[in-house]
This record gives C-alpha cells, sequence and structure tokens, in this order.
C-alpha cells in the first residue's frame, strides 16, 4: 500500500542501486510550507479562530514592520537579535572550544570517560528551567548567567556526539594505521578524527537548535533585549501577534543556522557515507 514512499529513484551516473531517502526533498517542503501558509490565512480569514489565539499573517507582518521600525518592548527587532544572537553564539563557540576535544578525549581515553560521563549524563535529560535557579544563586543575574546557561544546555549534546564519534570508528582502520607505522597521536588526528566528524557536526546542529531552545529560558531572568525577552514580555499582555512574530524569527534563524552548518559539513567532509 505504501511501496510508493521506498520505490527506488533514479539513480546518478556510474551508480547501480538508489539508496533509501536518497534525492531532493526541497520542492515537497516548499509546497508544505505554502500549504501551511494558506490554511493559516484560511483559518484567520474565515473568523474560525479568534485573533486573540492566532492572528492573520497580514497582522503579523504588520507587527514585524513595527518591530523593525518603531520597536517593541523599549528596542528595536534588529536590537533584540543582535543581543540574542551574541548570547546563542557566544555560547555556541564555547562548547565548540570545550565540548568536542573533551568528547574526543572520553572516547580515546577511560578516564576522562570515567570521569565526565557521569556528569554529563546526569544533566542532560534536565530542563534547563531546573537549574536556572541555580545558576541565578551562583553567578547572579548579569549577562554570563545567562550565556552560561545557554551553553550547558549546548555542551551536553556535543560533547555526547564527539564521543559516539569516535567510538564508532572501524577497529580494521585503526589496525591498518598502527601497520602501516602511525603512531599513536597520527592514529587519533588522521583516522579517528576524520572518521568522527560527521558525528561532530551532527552534534553541532543539535546543539544550536538547543541553544535557541534554551534562549527563552536564558532571557526570563533581568534580561532587557532579546527574542526570548520579546516574546515573553509580548504573552504578559496577550499580544499574541507579537509572539508569534518573535517565534518565527527565533525559528528562521534556527534554522538558518542549521543550513550553514549542513554546507560547512558538506564542504568539510566530502568522505561522508564514502567509507
Amino acid at each position: 500500500m505504501f511501496d510508493f514512499l521506498f520505490r527506488a529513484r533514479p539513480v546518478k551516473p556510474g551508480k547501480v542501486f538508489g539508496a533509501p531517502g536518497d534525492g531532493n526533498s526541497g520542492f515537497i517542503s516548499l509546497v508544505t510550507t505554502l500549504l501551511l501558509l494558506g490554511l493559516w490565512f484560511l483559518v484567520t480569514e474565515m473568523g474560525w479562530v479568534k485573533p486573540l489565539f492566532l492572528p492573520s499573517p497580514l497582522a503579523v507582518y504588520n507587527k514585524f514592520i513595527v518591530a523593525m521600525t518603531d520597536g517593541v518592548a523599549n528596542s528595536t527587532l534588529i536590537e533584540h537579535t543582535l543581543a540574542s544572537l551574541e548570547r546563542v553564539l557566544g555560547a555556541f563557540a564555547l562548547a565548540c572550544i570545550t565540548a568536542i576535544p573533551l568528547g574526543i578525549l572520553m572516547g580515546v581515553n577511560t578516564v576522562v570517560r570515567g570521569v565526565l560521563d557521569p556528569v554529563i549524563e546526569f544533566y542532560r535529560p534536565l530542563p534547563p528551567l531546573a537549574y536556572l535557579p541555580l545558576i541565578i544563586i551562583w553567578l547572579g543575574i548579569g549577562e554570563f548567567p545567562k550565556l552560561f546557561l545557554i551553553y550547558l544546555a549546548i555542551f551536553a549534546p556535543m560533547a555526547i556526539s564527539a564521543r559516539a564519534g569516535v567510538r564508532s570508528v572501524s577497529t580494521e582502520q585503526i589496525h591498518a594505521a598502527y601497520a602501516m607505522g602511525a603512531s599513536k597521536f597520527q592514529v587519533i588526528t588522521q583516522v579517528i578524527l576524520k572518521a568522527a566528524m560527521p558525528e561532530i557536526f551532527t552534534g553541532m546542529r543539535i546543539g544550536i537548535g538547543v541553544g535557541w531552545t534554551t534562549l527563552v529560558a536564558a532571557e526570563m531572568v533581568a534580561a532587557h533585549r532579546g527574542l526570548g525577552f520579546m516574546v515573553l514580555n509580548a504573552a504578559q499582555f496577550l499580544a499574541s501577534d507579537t509572539v508569534i512574530m518573535g517565534i518565527i524569527v527565533i525559528g528562521a534563524f534556527a534554522f538558518a543556522f542549521d543550513l550553514l552548518i549542513r554546507y560547512l559539513e558538506k564542504v568539510l567532509i566530502p568522505w561522508k557515507g564514502k567509507v
């Protein structure tokens, strides 16, 4: 009945069999987006849902223009966006510098894995709101606690992905490198690290998404600017058009960064799926 979902597509020249899921789904995604937008127009124009709960796309667009020019919550949309970008990208950069090397060390060294694994696995499932009060008690309500909260949320998936990438390396590849005279450092840098790169980039994609997810929680406390702060402030006044506009902006930036990491992965790891 659902054979068409798994039917083989035409393959590229030089290939014999098409892999499941091979092909470009961009057109389907575009059609899905347009259908959802059309449904949104239909529901709001027909009055099936009150504007308080679901404003029309035109109302959200008008609020976007107002936010860009006059501003909302005492700042323009660009100022809110720059404040949030500084927090998310700062935490993401710090996580890349620390989580990836530590994840690799966890994969190649049992002592490091034994020390860090219980800590990461303990706090990883916890929602950021659970340890937000503790961070406030320890670090106060300045800018650094917001960045640190996002950093903690990003750190765990990136470290675990790096460790998983290291542990997924084929033993035969490692033995072959040793047989060819490679040192332990060369095996780690030339074999293990390269083989782990796809998993590391997957962790980066997950991490940047988690960072944007945690942004709203981070900007709950003593924030004066930021997309999360703007959304929370608008919710207090039941300004659903501002809330939806903020959600769309956050989602657009998160999706854009995900596409950027996908592109970098394609450029920097051409051997992915081929070895």
